[in-house]
């Protein structure tokens, strides 16, 4: 039986669990790739700390380069994260013609291009089978599973953190400050959050995955990022009424010519797959021509769920190595050849509906004076609500728009903030109509 062997660069969570796996499903792995999986090395600044795993033969070293310098070993498995060393040791692998394993969607979301070019050159494999929605088969469903089928879209909760908040802030009613603190004591939110709860972890994750849809190059910069700071009780009851509920989606639609691709708090219908997916987990919902809809859910984050999915990298290239094979898959799931530079839609051109919620004055005439610039500017109104005013004399309103232009309810905004009529900024939440509505 071959033997391949793994260096793993990094001991923290991830890193521990894929060690964990690699040695307590040693027989396993082996019934089920027909080689020896041998963890020889691991490389880590903290070389004392005890992780709770016997590492038997496996030398725990601080310099990463006694992995990415030895011929002896097959597979590099990057579990450091961030952009900067992690990126450094990675090309390194490649440049040294080794197999590379990582879970680094940040890296891969503003660097994956050049990884990519760099892996082609040297014929060599780069796997991210965990770069999005943890153990969920996203990589592979796209990659492979799916490969007859042209994706028209792709909606998916891929931010644990910032769904559980908003399950907390829906179930319980409580603020957000005291649900990110709930997550916080639970380990689902680092201590400075910012890259959940503002959506730029989704959308490191949607630019990967609109890649591998749609053989496009990896495209960060373009994507529309909100997070969910400012979403509230308020607004969370009133698309409960209304029969929506709130969460942050990551949205991708090709169209003939360019793709949508947006991160941003999203009313959907209870009726969507997705408005039942609490707490910490994760789902995506493909639509795909052929298939036509297909729903993955599970955890997206986590020692075990995430080593899984490094695993399963792993046995893909352990199985080619057996066979004396490289590249069977393209890593972006089309021949670089194949790769085009298709452009995101500005956000300002997307069409759909809206939520638009406003602290009216509770004066005559206001409601007339909102309406008013909003049918001045193409925005019609499908209904308008009103709750009794507020101990602060404010009158809640809330108004759902009918399809309307991105650009037309900014302008429209605008112009309502700088009348007499209302007191702050007014709150918008798009509605998306999609996955079974």
């Amino acid at each position: 039986m071959k033997t391949i062997n793994i260096g793993i660069l990094g001991y923290g969570v991830v890193g521990a669990g894929v060690a964990k796996l690699l040695k307590q499903k040693k027989q396993l792995l082996e019934s089920r790739t027909g080689a020896v999986l041998n963890l020889m090395t691991i490389a880590d600044i903290d070389t004392t700390t005890d992780r709770g795993l016997d590492l038997g033969t496996t030398a725990l070293v601080s310099d990463a380069y006694k992995i990415i310098d030895d011929p002896a070993i097959d597979i590099v498995v990057e579990t450091i994260g961030g952009e900067t060393i992690a990126r450094q040791f990675i090309l390194k692998a490649l440049e040294n013609k080794k197999h590379v394993v990582t879970a680094n969607k940040a890296l891969l979301a503003g660097y994956g291009n050049d990884l990519v070019k760099t892996a082609r050159k040297n014929l060599v494999d780069l796997a991210f089978e965990a770069s999005c929605g943890g153990c969920m088969p996203i990589i592979k469903s796209l990659r492979e599973s799916l490969v007859a089928n042209n994706i028209k879209s792709m909606s998916a909760i891929l931010n644990g953190t910032c769904n559980y908040i908003l399950t907390k802030i829906s179930k319980d009613g409580s603020s957000f400050e005291d649900a990110l603190k709930d997550a916080q004591d639970l380990g689902y939110a680092e201590a400075e959050p910012s890259l959940d709860i503002d959506g730029f972890d989704t959308a490191h994750k949607l630019a990967i995955l609109n890649s591998l849809a749609h053989g496009m190059e990896i495209n960060l910069k373009d994507i529309h990022v909100e997070g969910i700071r400012n979403i509230t009780p308020v607004d969370i009851e009133f698309a409960r009424s209304f029969g929506y509920t709130i969460k942050l989606l990551a949205i991708g639609k090709f169209h003939d010519d360019h793709v949508e691709a947006r991160v941003h708090p999203t009313m959907i219908s209870d009726s969507n797959p997705l408005s039942h997916v609490d707490k910490s987990m994760n789902a995506i919902v493909i639509d795909a021509d052929a298939t036509g809809q297909t729903m993955l859910y599970g955890h997206g984050a986590g020692m075990m769920p995430t080593a899984s999915a490094v695993l399963s990298d792993i046995a893909d290239i352990a199985r080619n190595i057996i066979l004396g094979i490289k590249r069977r898959v393209p890593i972006l799931g089309y021949p670089e050849d194949n790769i085009k530079i298709i452009p995101i839609l500005p956000m300002k051109e997307l069409y759909t509906r809206y939520y638009l919620r406003f602290e009216a004055q509770d004066h005559p005439g206001v409601l007339a004076k909102i309406s008013g610039i909003l049918g001045e500017n193409n925005i019609s109104i499908k209904s308008v609500h009103q709750k009794g005013r507020n101990s602060n004399g404010k009158v809640p309103v809330v108004m759902i728009t009918h399809i309307a232009k991105e650009a037309w309810v900014q302008k429209a905004l605008k112009q309502i903030s700088k009348t007499d009529s209302v007191i702050g900024d007014p709150v918008v939440i798009r509605i998306e109509e999609i996955a079974q509505e």
